[in-house]
């Protein structure tokens, strides 16, 4: 008795483990890529000079976790979002949206409060570190805070996610399973005949 092997179940399982694999290498190489984006973001924290406030977002991406400083001409809007204190206290940072000095616009996390309470701020000078997120990929977490705010938590490059090798043994599981799969179904098929 000769043992066949189905021609198109097997194209199909063939195609889907590869595509799981190379899921898999592409997750290694982000692994690399973000190993190497998170080591630029900490070889940032130690930098003093300050860089200019970018204007685009390419050069904000590089600008992340330096220290920079706008002038807030107009307050455009003001939101709170979920944050920690700087003594690990849940509640509300305050974030102003700016149009800034020669044109643009930057968003600024002016301080922590505990929620209900409402904030006001009408501009001017800010200074800090520039951390990830907001509107425009990246916000100023002012150094000094309005009399009425706390300080926030820092922003920081340990909080930058980094999963891409347990993504990749994920797909290189899946991969795995489906061939064992396959081939369970295959002995199986065999048997019965």
């Amino acid at each position: 008795m000769t043992r066949r092997i189905p021609l198109l179940p097997t194209l199909v399982v063939a195609a889907a483990v590869a595509a799981m694999i190379a899921l898999g290498v592409w997750q290694l190489q982000r692994l690399q890529w973000k190993e190497g984006l998170l080591a630029r973001y900490h070889q940032a924290q130690t930098m003093n000079a300050d860089v200019p406030w970018p204007r685009d977002k390419a050069a904000l991406e590089n600008a992340l976790f330096r220290h920079s400083a706008f002038t807030c001409e107009r307050v455009l809007g003001m939101r709170a979002t979920a944050a920690s204190s700087a003594r690990g206290e849940s509640g509300l940072a305050w974030i102003a949206d700016c149009a800034l000095d020669e044109g643009g616009e930057g968003e600024v996390a002016l301080g922590w409060a505990r929620p209900p309470r409402e904030h006001t701020w009408s501009g001017g000078p800010v200074s800090g570190v520039i951390g990830p997120g907001g509107k425009h990929g990246g916000i100023l977490y002012a150094a000094q805070t309005p009399a009425d705010l706390q300080p926030l938590a820092p922003p920081d490059p340990a909080s930058v996610p980094n999963n891409h090798l347990s993504y990749a043994i994920q797909w290189f599981f899946f991969a795995a399973t489906a061939l064992v799969i396959y081939g369970l179904a295959l002995r199986k098929r065999w048997r019965e005949r």
